[in-house]
């Protein structure tokens, strides 16, 4: 505690000393508060909302994923009202199609009231505003394409638009909820506070969930009823996006354990590395488990679903645990590992001087 040293005067007419601590000197001091304020800690509404932003984003996207393989994005040829009506829908498809709209009007509202409180809590967390910003950004746009979609009779580019700035929303909230959670870590680096191993799994999973929606949009899911290769005699345009989609498959499940082997093992003193390591191998090898099923039964449409629930987990979980190490700081080498306090870039209070 920073003591302050008061002059008090007696009816004698001399001054006696007191010694006052900081918060009380501020309080009767306003000036003195305004210009040495002491550091707020972070909103606690800002983190809950970051998550519940992500895990909506989450389910929108599989949500999403049963309207297409329920045949109901037509469901309602209008937008943003279905057939005029806002609800209750007694058809099953119009039903489905305007449920995914309200979800997707809960995710708007909480991501904009998230960015609005990381702006707010910029001092504190200033690394939430980026990401935040973002997504509430990638929804507009996601909006509008489902508008689009829906006025182009579902047509396959402006689908695979629509679920592309998907991703892209739940990239950016699942990257505002961990900054939200964690502090950067105030560190000297002399190299890149994330390795190559993680951008290249982060973004092999991106490339492998866009390559997964041109087999959808191919129309292709129940034309290659075996594995690892295709049955003989089908079209060249149906087989094609299958061998792309698993090739990429391979090469993004070994770029993706790679960066869960590194993590486990590099990154151990950053809480929760290890767990959110561990929750990524395990999604990599049933996502891939669920894509075999899937293609050996022709893609049921519950099976299609789960596939897809597990590609967007791995999405998730990859970036989730790259941005864990950015902010940690986990591939740098530190010359001098910074207090642990937690503040971002500010400067930390030093000890009072004596006051003898």
């Amino acid at each position: 505690m920073v003591s302050t040293l008061v002059g008090a005067p007696t009816c004698e007419g001399r001054t006696t000393l007191r010694i006052m601590d900081s918060a009380a000197a501020n309080r009767l001091d306003p000036l003195a508060n305004l210009l040495d304020p002491l550091p707020r800690p972070p909103s606690r509404w800002l983190p809950r909302l970051a998550i519940a932003t992500a895990v909506t984003a989450y389910a929108l996207i599989i949500f999403g994923s049963q309207v297409r393989v329920s045949d109901s994005g037509m469901g309602c040829p209008g937008w943003p009202l279905c057939s005029g009506s806002v609800g209750p829908i007694y058809e099953f498809h119009a039903l489905m199609e305007q449920t995914h709209r309200y979800i997707a009007a809960i995710v708007t509202i909480l991501a904009f009231l998230t960015a609005l409180l990381a702006f707010r809590a910029r001092a504190q967390r200033a690394t939430t505003v980026r990401p935040a910003v973002f997504t509430a950004g990638v929804i507009v746009v996601q909006i509008a394409l489902g508008a689009v979609t829906v006025f182009a009779g579902n047509d396959a580019p402006t689908v695979a638009a629509h679920l592309i700035a998907g991703v892209a929303m739940l990239g950016g909230a699942t990257v505002t909820a961990v900054c939200a959670l964690v502090p950067a870590r105030v560190t000297r680096p002399t190299g890149p506070r994330l390795g190559r191993v993680a951008w290249v799994a982060i973004s092999a999973a991106g490339v492998l969930f866009v390559s997964g929606s041109l087999v959808v949009n191919a129309g292709a899911e129940k034309d290659c009823a075996s594995f690892p290769l295709c049955p003989s005699g089908q079209p060249g345009d149906l087989v094609w996006p299958h061998l792309l989609h698993r090739s990429i498959a391979v090469l993004a499940g070994i770029a993706l354990f790679t960066f869960s082997v590194h993590a486990w093992r590099r990154w151990s003193a950053a809480p929760g590395a290890r767990a959110l390591a561990a929750t990524l191998g395990a999604l990599v090898a049933a996502t891939a488990t669920l894509g075999i099923v899937s293609a050996l039964l022709k893609a049921p449409p519950a099976w299609q679903d789960l596939h897809l629930a597990g590609a967007a987990a791995v999405l998730a979980t990859s970036i989730a645990l790259a941005t864990l190490g950015w902010l940690t700081g986990a591939d740098a080498r530190v010359d001098k590992p910074g207090d642990g306090t937690g503040v971002e870039g500010s400067i930390q209070p030093q000890p009072a001087p004596s006051t003898r």
